[in-house]
């Protein structure tokens, strides 16, 4: 593999291209209409941080957001916690996907590993949305209460949401690939009322049967009224309780969909951080907040229209799947798949990408190094010419990863690289078609994120390592926590290191042309001697060598060692750990990042743990490396991979037996 220069002019858009952006048509008009001109997308992101009311003000009316009643101001204070945004107006959600109803055209296309490709028009996904959220009423649901869903990326899921916001109830979702201790932790706290299930779930070939888990989930969980069951795996409904009924007679048909006019802030949907340690935090999202966020995203920044066919490999678990879905609110195709990436090989995907045209695949970093490794090439055996945008989240894309797109898939594609976090369900960091794609390198800060990269002492850095910071409210922010007795989880989250700004977690670099390098999360930085290095920066180096599948490393200094720094590698498949690759790995680190970074040692595993949405698990290894109780380190029920952490445990042994 060879080694890529950071800052690598990789793509750079076509004058007929920024042309037609959406975010040029959006400057223009805020010429025409508001008489503010802009003459680069830095100076409209300047404005958009600093008049945040006119910005946001801008993006209501530019996206025609429909209100049944008029808001009386923007934004009361800017203030965080605890910003009101465009009080007095009441609007839906659901109401702004179905103004783009399109007849007998897809809405939904869906694959999954053991199912025929599946088209649900908007017609279809209508008709179904009305009769769901006709069969939620009749059980009782009224505006605000819960609804909560076990189910996979399946159109069924896609329908249940629609038919909760419709009627004002408020949506939450886990993937069936949870553990049920996990899935029982998070839909406990909300106590909802109806519970949508599957009977089980295919998966690398192998099918899981479900419907113990769901008896658990209906005992656990005394709020549960009624499940609505979905036969997944099964051709035959199965009824496991009294209170269950099948999703056939929730979708018979019923009258016209309407759709309960809700005020801005009313809860839409409750999404969870991880719970890798500790209880996960019940993050609840407002109707208003979302809309307007994800317009601004897709139909302002992404250039998402009605032609548009958008792909996300994601989970019911995991924001991805909210963002996904938001795709229909500007009348785009979206694109559900259920299954592994990789089965029954890496080319799944992308002959998906090829047979039904996608425009826009988003998947993760990890996917796009793992087809890279295994040198994937789909630009040579695809037909991909309607692919015109690939964009990748979760961890940071190497620079080799940025180059592999343009090398193995497609020459000219624009390659958004994006960061951001459940906390908002969107990104803060982003790609952008009306800007260059530089190796390593993410294109822009998103419009209306006041983005800035903080020393310790609250000082914004240019060209420098801090920790990312976000200075001003923005409308998707957590309305509050599930639970949270005067919000103090909330405050505690994000605000104990700045008063009044929010500290996101991770470490970042800002530019002066406002481009962006996320190097991980700021509480598992690697310090060596006072010089702080984010491990994507190691990781970026050990996994280039060959033969290395994946890494992971930990500092553990206040081990009682003097300086005490293990890497953990995973290898392919029928190669071993030999002195002589320790050698090359070592070799590479010093070469690529510094001598003072070589670990200290390096062990060789089966799997990194990750969460289920394939963030390794830095922060608990270290903790279990440290000799923390395990109960208070690590949730097992949120590991992708829990038999992983086997090893850091009994390696945890015997390193503080030798303290």
């Amino acid at each position: 593999m060879k080694t890529v220069t950071s800052g690598l002019k990789l793509w750079e858009p076509t004058p007929e291209q920024i042309e037609k952006a959406s975010v040029s048509d959006y400057m223009n008009w805020l010429k025409e209409e508001k008489g503010k001109s802009f003459f680069s997308l830095q100076s409209l992101w300047e404005w958009s941080v600093t008049d945040i009311e006119g910005f946001w003000a801008s993006v209501w009316e530019y996206c025609k957001v429909q209100s049944s009643q008029p808001y009386e101001r923007v934004l009361d204070k800017r203030q965080m916690p605890g910003a009101k945004w465009f009080a007095g107006s009441r609007l839906n959600y659901a109401e702004h996907v179905f103004r783009n109803t399109q007849g007998k055209k897809p809405a939904l296309i869906f694959q999954a590993e053991h199912k025929k490709r599946q088209e649900v028009s908007w017609e279809e996904l209508q008709e179904k949305t009305a009769a769901v959220a006709s069969s939620l009423k009749a059980l009782g649901v009224k505006p605000g209460d819960r609804v909560a869903a076990y189910m996979p990326n399946i159109p069924e899921a896609v329908i249940a949401f629609l038919a909760c916001a419709s009627i004002g109830a408020v949506w939450s979702s886990c993937s069936p690939d949870f553990g049920i201790e996990s899935v029982i932790d998070r839909f406990k706290q909300i106590e909802p009322v109806v519970l949508f299930a599957v009977d089980g779930y295919q998966y690398n070939g192998k099918t899981f049967d479900r419907l113990p888990h769901v008896a658990q989930l209906e005992q656990a969980i005394p709020s549960v009224r009624r499940t609505i069951l979905v036969p997944y795996i099964s051709s035959q409904p199965a009824r496991i309780s009294d209170q269950c009924i099948s999703w056939k007679e929730a979708v018979k048909p019923a009258g016209e969909l309407s759709f309960e006019q809700v005020p801005f802030d009313h809860p839409l949907w409750i999404l969870y951080s991880s719970g890798t340690t500790g209880l996960p935090k019940a993050i609840v999202q407002g109707h208003g907040g979302i809309l307007l966020e994800h317009l601004k995203t897709l139909q302002i920044e992404q250039n998402i229209g009605k032609d548009d066919v958008f792909f996300w490999y994601t989970t019911t678990g995991w924001m991805m799947w909210n963002f996904l879905v938001g795709n229909l609110m500007v009348g785009a195709t979206i694109v559900l798949y259920d299954g592994s990436p990789s089965y029954p090989s890496l080319e799944v995907l992308w002959e998906l990408a090829e047979e039904i045209k996608i425009t826009y695949f988003g998947t993760s970093a990890g996917f796009i190094h793992s087809c890279m490794k295994s040198e994937v090439k789909p630009g040579e055996t695809r037909n991909l010419s309607h692919l015109r945008a690939v964009a990748s989240t979760g961890s940071p894309l190497s620079n080799e990863g940025f180059a592999w797109i343009y090398e193995s898939v497609k020459k000219d594609v624009w390659l958004a690289s994006i960061s951001g976090g459940t906390d908002v369900c969107t990104a803060f960091v982003s790609g952008s078609p009306v800007l260059p794609v530089y190796a390593g390198e993410i294109q822009t800060r998103a419009l209306g994120a006041s983005i800035q990269s903080f020393d310790e002492n609250g000082k914004a850095l240019t060209n420098e390592v801090g920790e990312l910071v976000i200075t001003e409210p923005m409308p998707s922010m957590p309305v509050y926590f599930w639970n949270d007795e005067k919000n103090k989880r909330y405050h505690d989250s994000y605000f104990d290191v700045y008063p009044g700004i929010w500290r996101h977690g991770d470490w970042i670099r800002i530019d002066e042309k406002g481009s962006c390098v996320i190097y991980g999360r700021s509480d598992s930085t690697i310090n060596k001697g006072g010089v702080r290095l984010g491990t994507s920066e190691i990781y970026r180096a050990v996994e280039a060598v060959d033969g290395v599948v994946d890494s992971l490393v930990v500092d553990l200094e206040s081990l009682g060692r003097d300086s005490f720094m293990p890497l953990f590698v995973v290898l392919k498949k029928g190669m071993s750990l030999t002195d002589e690759r320790k050698q090359q790995i070592r070799a590479a680190i010093k070469q690529t990042v510094s001598p003072r970074f070589i670990p200290s040692e390096i062990y060789e595993v089966s799997h990194i743990p990750k969460t289920i949405s394939g963030k390794k698990l830095e922060v608990p290894v270290r903790k279990i490396l440290l000799g923390m109780p395990a109960e208070k380190v690590v949730n097992r029920g949120s590991v992708a991979n829990p038999d992983s952490l086997d090893f850091f445990f009994e390696l945890a042994k015997d390193l503080n037996k030798q303290v």
